[in-house]
C-alpha cells in the first residue's frame, strides 16, 4: 500500500463520514420530534430507528463506494439511494397508518420500541433492495 493509496482512502472515508453526516442531519429534519433530544432522554425505540436508519445509511454508502470508479459517483449514487430510500419509508409508513392505523412515528416517539424496530427495519430492507441494484 503507497502513501497515495492511504492518502485516497483517507479522502473517500472522510468524505463518506461527511455525507453520511449530511444525509443523517436531513433524514432528522423529516422527523416530528427532534431524534438526539429523544435519544437524550433514553427513549430506546427512537434510537433503535436511528441506529437502524444509520446503518441503512451506511450500507449504501459502502456499495456505493465499492462500485464507484469516482468518489463524486459513489457520493451521488449514495445521495440519490437516500433520496430513493425516504420516498420508500414515506410511501410504507404512509400505508401503515392509512390501512393498519399505526402510526410508526408517533409509536417511535411514545417509546414504543415495536414501532421504532418496524420503522427501522424498513429502512435496513429498502437499503439492501438498493443496494443490490448499485
Amino acid at each position: 500500500m503507497t502513501w497515495m493509496n492511504v492518502a485516497a482512502m483517507l479522502v473517500w472515508t472522510g468524505c463518506g463520514v461527511i455525507l453520511l453526516t449530511v444525509l443523517m442531519w436531513i433524514d432528522s429534519l423529516m422527523t416530528k420530534y427532534s431524534d438526539i433530544a429523544e435519544m437524550k432522554k433514553g427513549n430506546v425505540a427512537v434510537t433503535t430507528r436511528f441506529i437502524l436508519k444509520l446503518f441503512a445509511q451506511g450500507y449504501i454508502l459502502a456499495k456505493s463506494i465499492a462500485t464507484s470508479n469516482s468518489l463524486w459517483e459513489a457520493l451521488l449514487v449514495s445521495a440519490v439511494s437516500f433520496l430513493i430510500l425516504l420516498l420508500i419509508e414515506t410511501i410504507v409508513e404512509r400505508l401503515f397508518k392509512a390501512m393498519g392505523g399505526l402510526d410508526l412515528n408517533d409509536g417511535t416517539k411514545n417509546a414504543m420500541v415495536s414501532h421504532g424496530l418496524l420503522a427501522g427495519s424498513l429502512h435496513v430492507t429498502g437499503a439492501l433492495i438498493i443496494a443490490a441494484c448499485l
